[in-house]
């Protein structure tokens, strides 16, 4: 693949940048994917006056235009799947089916953004013999959605859909660690919609500053670091700008003493290793009964054991390697402590090419035996390739381990009763429970808010509660006629 630049898309031009970064793929450091334009805070300031000039002709098409130009964008998603899934592999090192995957799950959430938008928008009206209201929904104005590299597309399209659904303009500020194939694609997208409506800006901390902070933005769409997010939530206060973010999680599965051993550890291993464990929902503690813990680790270690650790694009792959150099530091470091400690490392998992790996920021998948509960590697939200694997007691001590944290994402419980497992979910301090599951079925994308309690964010995405992050209310009274 030849290297790409990407330029600034401001007013629906392309816009050539201040200054360029280079792109590299992560699985092989030498090789130069492409390169991205940095705007400067002018540019800020130029793409924030597009989506502002914009807005009122926007915020005035009618629901059902709005709601066929999103059908349109689902097109693009659907016709340029493969080409952009290659792309964000190589600059993701997420593996080539995850990346399309990926793209075609983004293509249903715009459809089912579509599909409610109408009905959501419909104003309710309300009289009795004293007189009426009208509680109306209308847009924030310009949305500034600022999106984390490890799922760059999806991530997008859960604040996009909604957001222009409801009459929003946008100012999307891809991460710099995954750029390229997100930026191709919206490029195409917003050329079905008038100019402003979607721009996009590259760019690091200042140029993130700029728009955070910038007069014309009334509300901020963040996924991405609690450190991050707290800059923001400072930078917005000042013009009273609303937030809604979706932040990290340190997720606890609880294993029942009655579990299907064979289904939990198959299901375990993928929600804590597919994406080599960089997803903010991604199994990050595994917490088991003393009674089971021995035949359920060894099991949970042949299951693990058979990752295949290469390249993204090498079809034999099934986990590839970190994003980044600093990400791949943090786990390193994480777990040269934890040995330091004392703990049991089991390095698991079969190198492609030994030679190649090393080319790469790569990991091999990593379980921690028997992990003491306050110990760092537990403590911490590992974002990547390692697994701690706690024993416990009895159940209630599980559930005081697992809401021992000041994330609250995700949370998964395995049992063969449901309603032990039930029991079990409705005490946890968590945003979202999965029973006997890693990861949220075709009707949970759809129907069920995405998102955390406590530091792992504010506000939700997907399903209706997500699309009506971007309304702000509007009540009309008048008297009886």
């Amino acid at each position: 693949m030849n290297t790409l630049s990407v330029e600034l898309l401001i007013n629906n031009r392309e816009t050539p940048g201040a200054s360029y970064v280079e792109v590299r793929d992560p699985g092989r450091t030498e090789d130069r994917v492409g390169r991205v334009a940095q705007a400067s805070v002018v540019q800020v300031d130029d793409a924030a006056q597009a989506a502002h000039a914009a807005l009122p002709g926007w915020a005035g098409t009618p629901i059902a235009q709005r709601v066929e130009l999103l059908r349109a964008a689902a097109a693009v998603l659907d016709e340029e799947a493969p080409k952009i899934a290659e792309l964000m592999a190589l600059e993701s090192g997420m593996l080539m089916a995850t990346c399309q995957a990926e793209v075609e799950t983004a293509a249903h959430v715009v459809r089912d953004n579509a599909d409610m938008a109408a009905e959501f928008l419909q104003p309710r009206q309300f009289a009795d013999a004293n007189g009426w209201v009208s509680v109306e929904k209308r847009p924030f104005g310009v949305v500034a959605g600022i999106v984390s590299w490890n799922a760059p597309v999806i991530l997008t399209m859960r604040k996009l859909a909604p957001a222009l659904a409801c009459g929003n303009t946008l100012v999307i500020k891809p991460s710099p660690s995954a750029p390229l194939g997100l930026a191709v694609l919206l490029a195409k997208m917003a050329a079905l919609f008038p100019p402003g409506v979607i721009n996009v800006l590259h760019g690091g901390a200042d140029a993130g500053a700029a728009l955070t902070a910038h007069p014309l933005v009334r509300k901020v769409s963040f996924t991405g670091g609690g450190k991050v997010a707290g800059i923001i939530m400072r930078d917005a206060a000042a013009s009273m700008k609303d937030v809604q973010f979706e932040l990290g999680g340190n997720d606890p599965a609880i294993v029942l003493d009655d579990v299907d051993v064979e289904h939990a550890v198959t299901r375990i291993a993928i929600g804590a290793f597919r994406r080599a464990g960089q997803f903010c929902f991604a199994v990050k503690r595994v917490y088991v009964p003393e009674s089971i813990y021995d035949r359920f680790f060894d099991r949970l270690s042949a299951e693990v054991g058979k990752f295949r650790i290469g390249h993204p694009l090498d079809p034999r792959s099934t986990m590839g390697p970190m994003n980044n150099r600093a990400q791949w530091t943090f786990v390193k470091d994480l777990l040269a402590r934890a040995r330091a400690e004392g703990a049991d490392i089991v390095e698991l998992g079969e190198l492609l090419d030994p030679q190649a790996t090393n080319e790469g920021y790569y990991l091999r998948p990593t379980l921690v035996r028997r992990a003491a509960p306050q110990s760092e590697i537990v403590a911490v939200e590992q974002f990547g390739p390692v697994l701690p694997v706690v024993a416990y007691q009895d159940e209630a001590q599980a559930v005081r381990l697992a809401n021992d944290s000041e994330l609250g994402l995700g949370s998964s419980v395995w049992s063969a009763s449901r309603t032990r497992a039930l029991g079990i979910a409705r005490q946890l301090e968590a945003g979202m429970t999965f029973i006997n599951q890693a990861g949220a079925s075709r009707v949970g994308q759809r129907h069920a808010p995405f998102g955390g309690v406590k530091q792992s964010g504010i506000g939700r995405e997907s399903s209706e509660v997500g699309m009506a992050e971007y309304v702000e209310y509007h009540s009309i009274h008048g008297d009886a006629l």
